[in-house]
């Protein structure tokens, strides 16, 4: 996934839009890790990636960190 696309995608779903394209390519750089690791796709570890990413902005919102 473009880095710049990837950062517009962490913006809408609640990340700070001046830390978005450094988290994007953390991002990137963790799911290719993991697709490594545990022998899986890029886009697989990616959705798990931001599936945190979104929990945790949510929680975040809500009060609970």
């Amino acid at each position: 996934m473009n880095p710049a696309d990837l950062a517009k995608a962490l913006v809408a779903m609640g990340c700070p839009e001046g830390k978005s394209l450094e988290m994007a390519q953390q991002l990137d750089k963790r799911a290719r890790q993991l697709a490594e690791q545990r022998n899986s796709s890029y886009e697989a570890e990616m959705i798990h990636l931001l599936n945190l990413m979104k929990q945790g902005w949510a929680a975040k919102e809500k009060g609970l960190q």
